[in-house]
């Protein structure tokens, strides 16, 4: 059965686009049908971080507004064959998204996709709620410091009112991603620590992905970081994240400091 995930912030910078494609990327690699979603209307990140920037004719809202078909506008990545990307417009407005056209897209990609991943604007305005509203699952990102952390639990606070799933009395699943973790600061105390992070926002912990120039290094050359450069340690992070939301257990490492700081949550010392 067809999933959608929303991934999703409340504060910009956190890494949410880049987590979506690695994320997605990962999906596709174990074989799974995916299309990556961009909802942020106006900016239009996602199809440079996918490498696909130039191969952008129809977009999102061209789709939405029934000026081309959904076909039509889905963008073939040309590393994976099952991973497909639906970029969002540059040049639109997000009031350009409606309710009705949203559903019908969403709708359509359930037929086609084993996983539909949204990337979500920051925040709380209306491209933000139109792209968790028919989620079955959420991804919030979060870094390690408390602005981030105070609006990623506002957004927790939506995604319990604003969704389809939530209007139904229904329970919508929700994991925590904590992007851009530095063990040596956290244990400085010079950022939260992800115990810190949890016992905020209270939602289940779907992984840890460690402060890395390859990430960034991975963005610049055009291609989410569990393909530019899988063996490093954000990718595997975003693997094994992927391989909890699939319902796998997998032992959650958290990036140690010099002293090997482990999570007490975890109960274990770092090897």
């Amino acid at each position: 059965m067809s999933k959608v995930v929303v991934v999703t912030s409340g504060k910009g910078g956190v890494g949410k686009t880049t987590s979506t494609a690695a994320l997605g990327a990962a999906l596709a690699q174990t074989g799974d049908k995916v299309a990556v979603v961009d909802f942020d209307v106006g900016l239009r990140n996602l199809d440079l971080i996918m490498g696909a920037e130039r191969r952008v004719v129809f977009d999102l809202i061209n789709v939405v507004q029934g000026d081309a078909k959904l076909h039509q506008a889905l963008i073939k990545d040309k590393r994976l064959e099952t991973l497909s990307l639906l970029a969002a417009s540059q040049t639109r407005d997000k009031d350009a998204l409606t309710a009705t056209g949203v559903a019908r897209v969403i709708n359509e990609l359930r037929q086609k996709f084993d996983w539909v991943v949204c990337d979500s604007p920051a925040g709380i305005e209306r491209g933000a709620t139109l792209a968790m509203r028919h989620a079955d699952t959420a991804i919030v990102v979060s870094n390690p410091e408390i602005s981030s952390v105070r609006d990623s639990d506002r957004i927790i606070g939506l995604l319990d009112s604003k969704t389809l799933k939530a209007e139904k009395g229904e329970e919508l699943d929700k994991h925590l991603l904590i992007t851009r973790y530095d063990g040596e600061r956290a244990g400085r105390g010079e950022m939260l620590t992800n115990e810190d992070v949890l016992e905020i926002l209270s939602i289940p912990l779907l992984g840890i992905v460690p402060e890395s120039q390859e990430v960034l290094r991975a963005s610049n050359l055009g291609a989410p970081v569990t393909i530019s450069s899988p063996m490093c340690a954000p990718a595997r992070a975003y693997r094994d994240a992927v391989r909890r939301l699939k319902g796998e257990t997998v032992a959650m490492s958290v990036p140690s400091d010099q002293t090997g700081f482990f999570s007490k949550i975890f109960g274990r010392r770092a090897a």
